[in-house]
């Protein structure tokens, strides 16, 4: 029969297992609202909806599987939003009247956009004003170093994705962390 303290160092490491590779193949998004004001957070593909109502300084944690996942974050502005039902609507960015998205925001939106590649190949992210600029933004990735922070400041935002097709995007290591930050 096993002693107690097997049994603790066996289920500690068992532990230590599970929580290893649950994070494994997984991606982490800080999305912080820096602006003055209130923005309401937009995030696809997430399961039963994306979106969050951000005050000043405020941040929402998101984490999507790797392993070929694409999406995109924006920022909605002029929200209102009913709180027992989720149901309202925004003045930019609204995603057909609900706090938490299931489907793409109406233009104008500035777009954090991602892939999560698959088998530890490179991701890649970048942000696209082909539907609008609505709000500054940094996009960066953790494991890309200094040269990972992409920023967009204006409608000009030369670093954006400006036409379909443009080709704007990093490179982002796989099973990297990412950040978006609204008026950085």
């Amino acid at each position: 029969m096993a002693t107690p303290a097997a049994t603790s160092l066996a289920l500690a490491v068992i532990l230590l297992l599970v929580a290893f590779t649950a994070g494994a193949g997984a991606a982490t998004f800080s999305i912080t609202n820096r602006c003055p004001f209130p923005v309401c957070a937009a995030a696809m593909p997430v399961s039963g909806g994306g979106g969050a109502q951000l005050a000043p300084g405020e941040t929402w944690t998101l984490t999507f599987a790797a392993g070929g996942t694409s999406g995109r974050i924006w920022p909605r502005m002029g929200c209102a939003f009913h709180p027992a039902t989720g149901r309202g609507g925004c003045q930019t960015g609204d995603c057909g009247g609900a706090l938490r998205c299931v489907l793409s925001g109406k233009p104008p939106a500035t777009l954090a956009e991602f892939n999560l590649a698959n088998g530890g190949a490179p991701g890649r992210y970048g942000i696209s004003v082909v539907d609008g600029f609505t709000l500054p933004m940094d996009f960066s990735c953790s494991g890309a170093g200094d040269g990972g922070v992409i920023r967009c400041r204006d409608p000009g935002c030369p670093d954006g994705n400006h036409r379909p097709g443009d080709g704007k995007y990093r490179a982002c290591p796989a099973y990297s962390d990412y950040k978006v930050v609204f008026c950085p």
